[in-house]
């Protein structure tokens, strides 16, 4: 896969431009969390993600290319490993020994055509409840909670919750059977 230079979109995000930092997030989401992973025994992932990107909204403004590219991912980068690292002194669970070299190396990538078209058959193979209750919450981009959307499909919350997860098991399943092999940490 092709390496994107997600800096292309640092004009308009430090312009406060929601929508170009929510492009930037799309590309910088996966490598900022795999960034996290040593950390996931001992740390909130989440939390730690969240406050990094809370950190890379309000710096943005001040970020200066430096002729590489994804400057603004690598200070992301940067934030993260020190937020994750500050949250394990302060709760005194440090067990990792970390060294400068520990920060990986990772880039984004451009999305691939060929896992969307696989996705798509087989979302197009699921039974109409779970493929109802799955498009249901990818439409929704979670501006509604679960409840609201399973009342919307005539569910009980249960109901819709054990559709999403054999939707999700479906999927896997047929993208494997299409020699798709889905990384266990992702889901």
């Amino acid at each position: 896969m092709a390496t994107i230079d997600l800096d292309r979109h640092l004009a308009a995000i430090q312009q406060g431009d929601a929508d170009a930092f929510a492009r930037w997030l799309a590309g910088a989401e996966q490598p900022l969390r795999r960034s996290l992973r040593a950390f996931a025994t001992e740390v909130d992932g989440e939390a730690v993600l969240q406050e990094t990107l809370l950190r890379v909204w309000q710096v943005a403004p001040r970020c200066t290319p430096d002729d590489k590219p994804n400057g603004l991912l690598r200070l992301g980068l940067r934030i993260a490993r020190n937020l994750a690292i500050d949250h394990l002194r302060r709760h005194r669970a440090c067990h990792v020994e970390l060294t400068e070299g520990d920060a990986p190396a990772v880039e984004p990538t451009l999305p691939d055509d060929e896992l969307r078209a696989a996705i798509a058959r087989c979302r197009d193979q699921l039974p109409d409840r779970p493929s109802a209750a799955l498009a249901a919450r990818i439409d929704n981009r979670a501006a509604d909670p679960d409840r609201t959307l399973a009342e919307r499909l005539g569910m009980k919350l249960n109901t819709f919750l054990q559709n999403i997860t054999r939707a999700r098991r479906l999927l896997a399943d047929c993208l494997r059977r299409n020699g798709i092999e889905l990384d266990p940490e992702a889901s």
